[in-house]
């Protein structure tokens, strides 16, 4: 008797451990580091009737993605307002200024995920974004560009065995957000839509 208790016991215990690493191991498996030398983040926005391109040099993305269970997808996102690039230093400076971002007020735009849902071939991120200290939810589309594994000859230089590529794009009202809206000039000239995209590689 006391060796069929020793038996069940044992057997217990490594059932505990396979779950537990069970549980572990897709968390790891889903968390990408994202490569941001082949990634962007930009903006479109128009000056009268022409659009203009920016974009950012600088950000950080923290994001969480399983194929197999999408919907427990996260992605929070931080971007440095001083990054702000338009191809024209002094529309640059200005745009930092209270007129506009106000970057020393407010140093980041942030994003932050609060669900995620599959909707078709792409995934709906809800979440809060937050500019110039305003805090608005909104939707982000992603598309899943692809997941592909990375050839075994490749791996130690790369730092992964897999790699991904996200594209999202979404279109907010600047004004929602006080941007540019205490200048009869700014609000004249520049468009109230401004639409953000954002091309991701990432890796894991």
């Amino acid at each position: 008797m006391p060796i069929r208790n020793s038996r069940i016991r044992t057997l217990t215990a490594a059932a505990t451990v396979a779950l537990a690493l069970f549980a572990w191991a897709p968390a790891t498996a889903a968390s990408w580091d994202v490569n941001a030398e082949h990634s962007h983040v930009g903006f479109s926005v128009k000056h009268f009737f022409t659009p203009v391109q920016g974009d950012f040099t600088e950000f950080e993305v923290e994001l969480f993605y399983d194929a197999g269970d999408p919907d427990a997808s996260t992605v929070e996102v931080t971007i440095p307002v001083s990054s702000i690039s338009t191809g024209n230093s002094s529309r640059d400076g200005h745009l930092v200024t209270p007129d506009f971002f106000d970057a020393a007020t407010y140093p980041n735009i942030t994003f932050k995920s609060t669900s995620v849902r599959s909707e078709g071939d792409r995934l709906i991120a809800t979440g809060d974004l937050t500019i110039k200290g305003v805090t608005r939810e909104i939707e982000l589309p992603i598309t899943v560009a692809g997941v592909q594994e990375v050839p075994e000859q490749m791996r130690q230089m790369l730092g992964a065995t897999r790699v991904a590529g996200f594209e999202a794009s979404t279109t907010i009202d600047r004004g929602d957000f006080g941007v540019g809206t205490g200048s009869w000039a700014a609000t004249v000239m520049v468009g109230g839509e401004v639409t953000i995209n954002l091309s991701i590689q990432a890796r894991n």
